[in-house]
């Protein structure tokens, strides 16, 4: 497998691309991006048809003995993605992507079990990333969404892995951000994303706040549950299993990116982008940037 390394400038948060070369099967490149600066209503499952609207805020959808909260941004004539959260954060996360990409994508975000104001599971074992991929799908039907494109964050991007490979059918492409297919050092992805913050404000990048709600859970006591999950699936055997183009994207600061470099490697048709100075958290820290990549593979890849 071959890899290329070229630099992109990013000098505008938000009309900027990073340009990168197109992802091919059986072909890893690695691009480098600066960063100069660039109410909760309860629905029921069910078979009848749906007019998706253009925003559902708040929503929970029955998922078993509980309800599975999640809202949808954007136009359903657009194409859908699947959002998937970090590690003890909410769907709150990506509230500052729909500020950016709901006018072009149909944004599809949810908590996983046990977190934000989703209902944990009713047995501890049941906290599995096979569980996850099989509530996933039933949103995506609740929703009438045959197949999707996949974003994801740090832990959400384990499970979002997963989804990918244990229902490839239903994804279109991947996006995972600050990917790990190892074991987290959450240590070293405090420091790093210390380290980046001070460098970018030293380069006279603002800093982005973090969305109100962000890692608030209606249940804390069940989020450590829910992030067990990824403790039972085997990542780097998944990860060795996907066809869809993937983008992996991961900040120079997050000692994750070792383990992401890993991943483009073993993934058949990935390529991954090195955003400079960003830590773990890449999205909530660089959500400008996150969008810009994003949007730019998208481009790439015929979506928009």
């Amino acid at each position: 497998m071959k890899s290329d390394r070229n630099r992109a400038t990013s000098n505008r948060a938000t009309s900027n691309r990073a340009t990168s070369n197109r992802a091919t099967s059986n072909r890893a490149t690695n691009n480098r991006v600066t960063n100069n600066r660039v109410t909760n209503n309860r629905v029921t499952n069910n078979e009848e048809g749906i007019d998706r609207p253009k925003k559902e805020s708040g929503m929970k959808m029955e998922a078993g003995k509980g309800a599975l909260s999640y809202e949808v941004d954007g136009s359903a004539q657009n194409p859908p993605v699947l959002l998937w959260h970090g590690a003890a954060c909410t769907l709150r996360q990506w509230d500052p992507v729909v500020t950016r990409l709901a006018d072009r994508f149909y944004l599809i975000r949810f908590d996983a079990p046990g977190q934000g104001q989703s209902s944990p599971l009713p047995d501890p074992d049941d906290y599995t990333f096979e569980r996850y991929a099989a509530i996933a799908n039933r949103l995506l039907d609740h929703l009438g969404v045959p197949s999707c494109h996949v974003w994801s964050m740090a832990w959400g991007s384990r499970a979002a892995l997963a989804y990918c490979s244990l229902f490839p059918e239903r994804v279109q492409s991947a996006a995972l951000y600050d990917a790990s297919i190892g074991t987290a050092d959450t240590k070293a992805q405090a420091e790093g994303h210390k380290l980046a913050v001070a460098r970018q404000a030293k380069a006279g990048i603002a800093t982005f706040e973090r969305p109100p709600g962000a890692n608030e859970h209606a249940f804390p006591d069940a989020v450590a549950a829910s992030l067990s999950a990824a403790r039972k699936f085997d990542l780097p055997a998944a990860a060795r299993t996907l066809q869809m183009p993937v983008l992996c994207a991961t900040g120079d600061h997050d000692p994750n990116l070792e383990s992401t470099r890993e991943l483009v490697k073993v993934a058949q048709n990935a390529r991954l982008e090195v955003m400079e100075n960003v830590g773990h958290g890449s999205v909530l820290q660089r959500p400008d940037l996150a969008c810009d990549l994003f949007t730019t593979f998208h481009e790439q890849l015929g979506t928009l």
